[in-house]
């Protein structure tokens, strides 16, 4: 295009009929611009990850305002925040790898926090949680007392459970009291407890009692024992010191069942036999004869043996005078028969 305009100019220079020297211009070639060196191509990033979390309790119920703290691998803080009204947490933008999950609160007084745990997050997708916070134990207060004076008693033995499994085994101390928690599962749990061992000297307490408790709640349970009952024993002092005696104390005459000695009716010539004397040495009619010093009274129990001996005495002796009597009256006839011949 150069080269065009310089001719075209000494044309019309040439023309006008002035000659002027002009030097022709020659085309040049430009020479290229060289180009920037091209940028290195980049590596692809990875596709980041993201993880949702849902906090609930063990009875289905979500838990709004649970906060979590998100750790990645090295310790350091990758993110952290609490559940919304639907109990949801999502932490977006997470490069891929092992993270740590930790709950510092679950926005309710009646919950405790879960445990931590690791979280795998890989590229381009999203890990969904389900966090379920516990409640919180029961704290049950266990007493035994006397039915009858409320005193406490050490040494009673429960068992304490729901439906058909025993969760807690109580032993009242030497204050007569023992304390534990429970586990429990909803906002208001039925119990039931068991004594299987009563304190020393009294009765085992046979029903079984049910009370409720909730999360965190304090609750007092009691048991009532009454005395075993026991036979007393005789008091020696109530015994009879004399066994009465039916035996009569005398003939004819029935013993008053007292036991107490009765005086014998006075006799005129019968003796009172002596132990030291045989019967048949007491002289005949001899009224003096008296029982010998120091020797008990006479009771219907032996005064009958020695009436009966004296009665036979008596017999015997008045039988050998009558014998006597006899014989010498035929004697005495035969005398005077002889005098008077």
């Amino acid at each position: 295009m150069h080269a065009r305009l310089v001719r075209s100019a000494a044309v019309a220079v040439a023309a006008a009929g002035t000659l002027t020297w002009a030097p022709a211009a020659s085309a040049q070639p430009s020479e290229p611009t060289p180009s920037a060196p091209a940028a290195p191509a980049e590596t692809p990033t990875p596709d980041a990850g993201s993880i949702e979390i849902t906090a609930k309790d063990t009875a289905g119920d979500v838990l709004p305002g649970a906060t979590f703290l998100l750790l990645d691998s090295t310790g350091q803080e990758a993110g952290r925040g609490k559940t919304d009204a639907q109990g949801k947490l999502a932490f977006p933008d997470l490069t891929p790898g092992v993270y740590r999950l930790k709950e510092t609160s679950p926005g309710s007084p009646l919950h405790e926090v879960t445990a931590d745990q690791d979280v795998i997050v890989t590229p381009g997708a999203t890990t969904r949680l389900t966090i379920t916070d516990p409640f919180k134990a029961a704290k049950v207060l266990l007493q035994a007392k006397d039915d009858k004076t409320r005193k406490l008693l050490p040494g009673a033995t429960v068992n304490i459970g729901t439906g058909t499994s025993t969760l807690l085994t109580l032993t009242t101390g030497s204050k007569g009291t023992a304390s534990g928690e429970l586990p429990v599962s909803i906002r208001k749990t039925q119990f039931w407890v068991k004594e299987i061992k009563a304190p020393a000297g009294y009765d085992l307490y046979k029903p079984s009692k049910t009370f409720n408790a909730g999360p965190g709640a304090p609750v007092t349970v009691t048991v009532t024992n009454a005395k075993t009952a026991t036979d007393p024993k005789p008091d020696p002092s109530d015994e009879p010191t004399h066994k009465p005696t039916d035996t009569p104390s005398g003939p004819g005459k029935p013993s008053s069942g007292t036991g107490a000695a009765e005086p014998s009716a006075p006799t005129t010539g019968t003796p009172d036999a002596d132990s030291s004397t045989p019967a048949a040495a007491i002289p005949f009619g001899d009224s003096t004869a008296k029982a010998p010093a120091g020797s008990l009274a006479h009771t219907g129990a032996d005064a009958t043996p020695w009436l009966i001996g004296g009665a036979a005495a008596l017999i015997a002796a008045g039988g050998g005078a009558f014998a006597l009597a006899r014989r010498s009256r035929p004697d005495k006839s035969t005398d005077d028969g002889n005098t008077e011949n």
